[in-house]
C-alpha cells in the first residue's frame, strides 16, 4: 500500500475493519476528504491545570481529586467558560495497526472562536500526536480563551488525520497577511461577550463579538493578549491527491502566533471556488505592528495514500471559496 495521509476512502475502510470505533454510528459528514471529525462524549472534567499523562500512564488514571475540580454533564449542553481548562473523552476509540500513526488539530470553526483544543492519548508525552499502532481512547483538552461556549455531547471541536509511513512533505508554500482589502482588513474579538453555541450555524450577530479593523498606511497594531482574524494575501489550492497543514508561525517572523487550526483537505480552493487561508492571530507580550504582505507562515503539502471519494466542499462547506471570514457560528458581516 502507498504511504501518505489516509483519504476518506481509507478512513471508511478503517472504520469497517475496526481501527476506528465508536458506540454511536458514524455520521456521513464526520468523514472529511483526509481527516475525521471527533465527537465529544458525555462528561467534561473541569481541571486545575493542563497536563500530559506521560509514559506508562493512562489519562483516566491521572483524573484524581487533586486534578479534577468537578464534572459537567454535556448531554443537555453546558457552558465552558473562558480561562478554564476542561477535558472530555471523545467518542471515537482507536485500534491502529503498527504502521498507522496520526495527528490532531482543532477544526477551523474551533480556532476561529479562539477555543484552544488539543488531543491527548494514553501515555502521551506530547499533545496532538497519535503514536503508531495506538490502541485506546482519545481525550480533548478544551480551553476557551476569549468567548465562553456552549458545548454538548456530539459537538465536534477536533479532527484527526491518519498516516501510513513517515510524514514526507512534497513542498512548502509561504503565505502573507492581506491588509489591503476593501472594507475591514480583519476583526478583533470583543472581551466580555455572550456565549457562542458551537452547534448553531449563523446564530450569532458578529457585531456583538467582533470589532472591524482598518489598516492605516497598510499596517495595524496588535495589542498583547488580544485575538484577531485576518486573511492571507495568497489563494490556497489543495490538489485532489494531496493534503496540507498550516505550520505554526516561526518565532523569528514576529511577536505573534498565527493559526490554531491547520488542516486543509484535498479540493479546498479548486476552481471556481478560489479561497484564502484565514489566520487566527494572537499577539504575545508586547504591541506589534504587522504590515500588508508580511510573512505569517507556510503550508506543508503531503501526498495522499489513495484516491479521494469526495473532495472538500462537494457535500457543502462553510469555508469553500472563503475570503476574510468569521466562523460559521456568525451571520454575515453587514
Amino acid at each position: 500500500m502507498t504511504n501518505g495521509v489516509l483519504s476518506d476512502t481509507e478512513l471508511k475502510r478503517a472504520i469497517r475493519e475496526g481501527w476506528i470505533a465508536a458506540d454511536a454510528a458514524f455520521l456521513d459528514d464526520q468523514i472529511q476528504p483526509a481527516s475525521l471529525d471527533l465527537r465529544l462524549g458525555d462528561t467534561a472534567f473541569r481541571l486545575r491545570a493542563s497536563f500530559l499523562p506521560g509514559p506508562n500512564a493512562t489519562v483516566r488514571e491521572r483524573l484524581d481529586d487533586e486534578l479534577v475540580m468537578h464534572r459537567i454533564d454535556l448531554r443537555g449542553g453546558a457552558v465552558l467558560e473562558t480561562g478554564c481548562v476542561y477535558l472530555v473523552e471523545v467518542q471515537e476509540v482507536l485500534k491502529l495497526p503498527a504502521h498507522i500513526h496520526g495527528a490532531a488539530n482543532p477544526k477551523s470553526s474551533t480556532g476561529r472562536v479562539d477555543v484552544f483544543t488539543r488531543l491527548i492519548t494514553d501515555g502521551a508525552a506530547a499533545f496532538d500526536a497519535i503514536p503508531a499502532g495506538y490502541h485506546g481512547p482519545m481525550w480533548a483538552e478544551i480551553s476557551p480563551c476569549t468567548f465562553s461556549v456552549l458545548a454538548r455531547t456530539g459537538t465536534r471541536l477536533s479532527q484527526a488525520r491518519l498516516r501510513r509511513g513517515a510524514a514526507k512533505p512534497v513542498r512548502e508554500i509561504d503565505f502573507t497577511m492581506d491588509l489591503a482589502l476593501e472594507g475591514p482588513v480583519g476583526f478583533r474579538a470583543k472581551r466580555h461577550s455572550g456565549v457562542i453555541d458551537l452547534d448553531r450555524i449563523a446564530g450569532a450577530d458578529p457585531r456583538d463579538f467582533w470589532e472591524p479593523m482598518e489598516a492605516r498606511k497598510g499596517r495595524v497594531v496588535l495589542d498583547p493578549g488580544e485575538f484577531y482574524i485576518f486573511a492571507s494575501k495568497e489563494n490556497v489550492l489543495i490538489p485532489p491527491d494531496e493534503a496540507a497543514e498550516m505550520a505554526p508561525i516561526r518565532p523569528e517572523l514576529g511577536e505573534f502566533r498565527a493559526h490554531y487550526a491547520g488542516f486543509f483537505d484535498p479540493g479546498f480552493g479548486v476552481a471556481p471556488h478560489e479561497g484564502r487561508a484565514v489566520l487566527e492571530v494572537r499577539s504575545r507580550d508586547v504591541p506589534f505592528i504587522v504590515e500588508d504582505g508580511q510573512p505569517v507562515g507556510k503550508l506543508v503539502f503531503e501526498k495522499l495514500s489513495g484516491a479521494v471519494e469526495r473532495l472538500y466542499g462537494e457535500a457543502g462547506s462553510n469555508y469553500q471559496g472563503q475570503g476574510l471570514k468569521l466562523s460559521k457560528h456568525f451571520s454575515p458581516w453587514r
